[in-house]
């Protein structure tokens, strides 16, 4: 039976699992027939053989709801996802291995995918098509035409599926550059893109000879970097676009549908001309908005949805009211430096560790966050990083700030002092870079020697800051929290109490008068702000917080504000259209 693919892409691990099912309603009643979401490696198994397939990360849930909302499922199970994701999915303690050649088969990578795929494949196998499941598609790995470092690389992701039980269809995607680069043998070959030239479905016709056509990415929108603007894709080109698509018989995927946010410390960065991280939100211009609500998008889809299928369409889903809840004062904080030496124990090395090196988490290294390297120093001079600082580093000098070095600042002068004094690198891991060539080389923390004078700095005292939960509740109960000052430099902490009446609703954070951080809200890690934007709010989802009391805690690097605002309506920036 001929059956074409309405397809939109919503990954679970971006999106509260309380909105999973509103989600998949709102496809729905767009005309959609079929979910796509990625499957991301690094959360499923942040610490290498520990897995987790729990609460926001139940992929069978996710997948068993999408069957019961009468939705098939394309999977797209990696294990390099890109999808502005940090390392495109792949777990950080791959590259403890100084030799580790991702995404080829070389012999440490295809150990770690097979015991990988040894866990995730019983979780979907069950719910293919073939056995009662709404799995109709399953990707062979991630636009490889576009990295294709290994000959052999598709054959043995191929085989890794179908020895583990995979029996539906298989596909590949690419943008037309990779296409040809990018093949298997028995997978069908789909394409990604935003603008439709002319002839580029014939072209993929060329590849493969009368096999079905699908545009796997249709890029609805596209995602921003700090320091950015806001991209936005106009809505009528969108909506002309997929109809030419649709009119030359092809199936089609959104991507995104519904972008969802990049939480914690899990964003991406690319590395084209120079190293950009991506923000948190990944609204992506999409077709419902970081919170899920409508936008002109969604109602343009609908209606051309619904002529061509010819049949009514269910009724879009009532939106959720968002809430602003004011003014939030943050009345206590506590010093990065009154911290240290309660809550962490330090890592002492000769030499700078890498964060992935580090002796942590079971021998897994740390993944994400901040590293502070201590060491002793005589007397100032020029500290030269030699572009060892992955990606950020802020100088201090006991607890004087002295400046940063990053990529394009490599270089500092300190100022002379008596006697022995610590100088202290804090270190941020941005994200790591999640497509093209350079995947092999993100390591993060320092990468190599700091010089002083010409001298490699020594002999280090190391603290891990990761925040992860653990800490953070460790930090709750930190002696040494005391009432804000007028003016306070950080690195700190900042606390203070969110009171809700009633039952809680989405809302978005303000940070105005902040520099640069992250938010946590009882516990849970909303991800990261910077004052030079686009970004100006924070998406907080009403099930992650509770009536009465909510804990806000704010780590902020250097200036922080007395206060934030709780407001309905997100900022994302100055809007800039995608060419």
């Amino acid at each position: 039976m001929p059956f074409r693919i309405f397809g939109g892409s919503m990954h679970y691990f971006r999106v509260p699992r309380e909105y999973w099912e509103d989600r998949m309603l709102k496809m729905k009643a767009c005309g959609l027939n079929t979910l796509t979401t990625y499957v991301p490696w690094n959360l499923h198994e942040q610490e290498r053989g520990k897995f987790d397939f729990s609460q926001n990360l139940d992929l069978e849930a996710f997948l068993s709801l999408a069957a019961k909302n009468g939705l098939w499922v394309i999977l797209r199970p990696g294990p390099y996802i890109c999808s502005e994701w940090d390392l495109g999915g792949l777990p950080s303690w791959l590259l403890q291995d100084p030799e580790m050649q991702l995404r080829t088969t070389y012999k440490g990578f295809t150990e770690a995918v097979d015991a990988y795929f040894d866990q995730l494949m019983p979780v979907v196998v069950p719910l293919q098509y073939k056995k009662g499941g709404p799995i109709i598609a399953v990707q062979v790995e991630n636009e490889y035409g576009s990295y294709a470092k290994d000959p052999n690389y598709m054959s043995y992701v191929k085989m890794a599926l179908l020895n583990r039980g995979i029996v539906e269809l298989l596909m590949t995607s690419d943008n037309k550059n990779g296409l040809s680069f990018g093949l298997v043998e028995g997978a069908l070959a789909t394409v990604n893109f935003q603008k439709l030239e002319p002839g580029l479905l014939k072209y993929l016709d060329t590849v493969q000879r009368g096999q079905p056509k699908m545009v796997m990415e249709y890029w609805t929108g596209w995602f921003d970097n700090w320091g950015g603007p806001h991209d936005v894709f106009d809505a009528d080109e969108m909506v002309n676009t997929v109809a030419s698509i649709l009119k030359l018989g092809a199936s089609i995927n959104l991507y995104m549908f519904h972008g969802g946010t990049n939480f914690g410390f899990m964003n991406g960065a690319l590395e084209a001309d120079e190293y950009k991280s991506d923000v948190t939100s990944y609204d992506y211009d999409a077709v419902l908005t970081e919170a899920g609500d409508y936008t002109s998008k969604f109602f343009k889809l609908r209606q051309l949805f619904s002529m061509i299928i010819g049949q009514p369409l269910p009724l879009p889903p009532m939106i959720e009211s968002k809430a602003s809840y004011g003014a939030i004062l943050l009345h206590q904080y506590i010093s990065l430096w009154d911290v240290l030496p309660s809550l962490l124990q330090p890592i002492k090395s000769e030499f700078p560790i890498n964060m992935e090196n580090l002796h942590l988490n079971d021998s897994s290294g740390q993944s994400y966050g901040y590293v502070l390297y201590e060491t002793v120093i005589f007397g100032g001079g020029h500290l030269h990083s030699r572009d060892h600082v992955r990606d950020r580093a802020q100088v201090f000098v006991n607890t004087m700030y002295v400046g940063e070095l990053d990529y394009n600042s490599v270089e500092l002068s300190l100022p002379e002092g008596q006697g022995f004094r610590q100088l202290r690198l804090l270190v941020e891991n941005r994200g790591r870079v999640n497509y093209g060539l350079a995947l092999n080389e993100q390591r993060k923390g320092l990468i190599g020697d700091v010089f002083l004078n010409k001298t490699p700095l020594r002999n280090f005292k190391i603290y891990s800051l990761e925040m992860k939960p653990g800490f953070m509740k460790s930090l709750r109960h930190a002696a040494g929290w005391s009432a804000v000052p007028d003016y306070f430099v950080g690195p700190a902490f900042f606390r203070g109490r969110l009171w809700i009446e009633h039952q809680p609703q989405d809302t978005f954070l303000k940070l105005q008068g902040w520099e640069k951080g992250v938010v946590f809200v009882n516990g849970q890690n909303l991800g990261r702000y910077w004052k030079i934007g686009p970004q100006e709010t924070l998406y907080l989802p009403g099930p992650w917080l509770w009536k009465g009391s909510n804990e806000i805690v704010i780590f902020e690097e250097r200036t922080a504000g007395r206060i934030i605002q709780s407001v309905d309506i997100p900022y994302l920036g100055r809007t800039q259209y995608v060419d």
